[in-house]
């Protein structure tokens, strides 16, 4: 695979941790993960990295960090989307249908209209930025959302598609087109 051209952004989901809570680690899998993830990035031009402040998405971009000399920024702008605070049982109906309804907000949630705006704010001033390019490391929900921001079609669908890790690259220049899935 050849470089991307300048204005590219990779989007990637972390790898796989012990839990959903933000100091959750990652697991001995995701460790290695974290490693082939590194490995598969560092072809590429990367000018700046961009995280979840999360321990997961961190960890999961730090071995290419490290590899290529760059800081890694945190920015709570890229934290997973709460869907509610109350136990769900049935959570991925509901998460379904905050794909159907970007509106729709559980009590204690952030809808999904609220998580891409925030979302996409990331993204907005990673195009504004001098860096040609960047990676974002979020979770899942998030992603799912930021592909929507790309391609409106994206939905629950494409969500439960993605790996950890996953990795898709964007270009920034609009007219925006969908982004592509490029991990392994």
């Amino acid at each position: 695979m050849s470089a991307a051209a300048p204005g590219a952004l990779y989007l990637v989901r972390h790898c796989e941790a012990t839990g959903q809570e933000p100091d959750a680690p990652l697991t001995p899998e995701g460790q290695t993960q974290a490693a082939a993830l590194a490995d598969f990035l560092t072809p590429f031009p990367i000018d700046r990295i961009l995280s979840s402040p999360f321990q997961r998405a961190r960890d999961s971009v730090a071995p290419l960090a490290a590899r290529r000399g760059l800081p890694i920024e945190t920015d709570a702008r890229l934290i997973e989307r709460v869907l509610a605070t109350m136990p769900l049982p049935d959570w991925r109906t509901h998460l379904r249908l905050s794909f159907d309804d970007l509106d729709r907000c559980l009590p204690g949630g952030e809808s999904g209209r609220t998580a891409l705006t925030r979302a996409t704010a990331v993204v907005d001033d990673v195009r504004r930025h001098p860096a040609r390019t960047t990676v974002i490391v979020t979770h899942g929900n998030l992603l799912a959302l930021l592909l929507r921001y790309f391609d409106e079609r994206v939905g629950f669908d494409a969500w439960e598609t993605l790996t950890n890790p996953d990795v898709y690259v964007a270009a920034l220049t609009e007219p925006f087109k969908p982004a592509q899935r490029i991990w392994k």
